[in-house]
């Protein structure tokens, strides 16, 4: 291995004031809505060594923008570069993370040491954080990543809460764990289900999700479900500890991240937005801090599957794993952007992103918790042609608000089953 010019952090930082809020972007649209709805940092992936290749990730030009977004918040850029990588990969990753430094991203995520080792070299005003996938859960190994110059650890999704604190009680470093978002079925991550079935590699960024399947149970050539009963997966639960935000503060979690770079633009914000007033409120006020129903609301606004609180308190069991077809779906559909308001009329530009029409009640959210329901009623294309519905993707509508809404505010629509 080359030898290293300057493979030691030499900051300070080794425990964050507040903890930081970490979200995911699979684009640049998402990134914006992220540092909009609060988020400290956003993770994003780049067009290789990233383990999302199903993602839109982005072009070295999007992530200068999106950096350059997120700094007028005082928000910071990671990317991840957390696969293992092959021979054949390792060509051109030099230039890829020379050009992540020059498009002013904060850190890189990563797992394999040679991406480490050549990210320290060529490219030392990135950060290293270790990722996950190295499944990193007692404290003897997160000092020797310490000692060799690396800032920050993801703690593998197994550690519990009592194990943190512990690791904390040993190493001054900075320790990141998972707060919410999907769950894998297998230890870490390192799942071979998709690369068997369909020969996509979990762990190079092509997971199909296998767990997720509905499955059959055969025995001989019969199966032995009758054929109208459901099928059932083995997909895990989903995390979600937004009723346990003093626990991760005082263990000693200096980065709350949420999962879910495939995920919509209204989960993100939905879920940032939650996690962010919960955040604030502790760290207002820890001694009368109160968890305020509405936070755990919006969370299921956006949730698609069961919660639970994964490794933190104990190790999940069968009831923690999702065998019968799953509770789907969440309650609300996202329905619209706001582009642009005129206070002297109360009229509103929305960008339609779902069907929608008049009559229907809607809900308006936006950053800090703001929100407020009311009947749609006329709505007109920007030429002030009266419509039935906004029934065409991406169709700026023209409709009154019943109070004034904020550009990037959204609008959602409750669904009926």
């Amino acid at each position: 291995m080359t030898t290293k010019t300057s493979p030691r952090f030499t900051g300070k930082r080794h425990r964050l004031a507040k903890p930081e809020l970490l979200a995911p972007a699979g684009n640049l649209e998402k990134l914006k809505f992220a540092v909009h709805y609060g988020a400290d940092a956003v993770y994003i992936g780049g067009q290789k060594y990233g383990l999302r290749s199903n993602a839109d990730n982005f072009s070295f030009e999007e992530m200068k923008e999106g950096v350059e977004f997120a700094s007028r918040y005082g928000a910071k850029v990671f990317v991840a570069t957390n696969i293992y990588a092959h021979n054949e990969d390792i060509a051109g990753l030099e230039d890829y993370l020379r050009g992540l430094q020059d498009a002013g991203i904060s850190a890189i995520i990563a797992a394999d040491p040679v991406i480490i080792e050549t990210a320290q070299r060529v490219a030392p005003k990135l950060e290293v954080h270790l990722s996950t996938q190295q499944s990193t859960l007692n404290w003897q190994a997160v000092q020797f990543w310490k000692e060799e110059g690396l800032p920050r650890v993801v703690l593998a999704r197994e550690a519990s809460l009592e194990e943190i604190a512990e690791i904390k009680s040993h190493v001054d470093i900075e320790i990141e764990a998972f707060i919410h978002g999907a769950m894998c079925s297998s230890f870490s991550g390192r799942c071979v289900l998709s690369n068997h079935f369909t020969d996509r590699d979990s762990n190079r960024g092509g997971c199909s999700q296998s767990c997720r399947w509905k499955y059959d149970i055969f025995e001989e050539d019969a199966a032995m479900f009758a054929p109208e009963s459901d099928k059932f997966t083995m997909g895990s639960k989903d995390l979600c500890m937004l009723e346990n935000i003093p626990d991760l503060i005082e263990a000693g979690v200096d980065s709350f991240k949420i999962e879910g770079r495939m995920k919509s633009l209204h989960y993100v914000a939905t879920v940032v937005n939650a996690y962010r007033q919960a955040i604030d409120s502790y760290m207002a006020d820890p001694e009368h801090y109160e968890l305020k129903r509405e936070w755990l609301e919006e969370i299921q606004k956006a949730a698609n599957r069961p919660l639970n609180t994964g490794f933190f308190y104990d190790t999940p069991g069968a009831e923690d794993h999702i065998y019968e077809p799953e509770e789907k779906q969440a309650p609300y559909d996202f329905a619209g952007v706001v582009l642009s308001y005129d206070s002297s009329t109360g009229l509103a530009v929305i960008q339609q992103r779902n069907h929608f029409k008049p009559g229907q009640e809607v809900e308006f959210f936006g950053p800090n918790g703001t929100f407020f329901n009311q009947i749609v009623g006329q709505i007109t294309d920007e030429s002030g042609t009266e419509l039935d519905a906004a029934r065409h993707p991406l169709q700026s509508i023209v409709m009154r608000t019943e109070q004034p809404v904020n550009p990037m505010d959204m609008m959602r629509k409750r669904v009926r089953h």
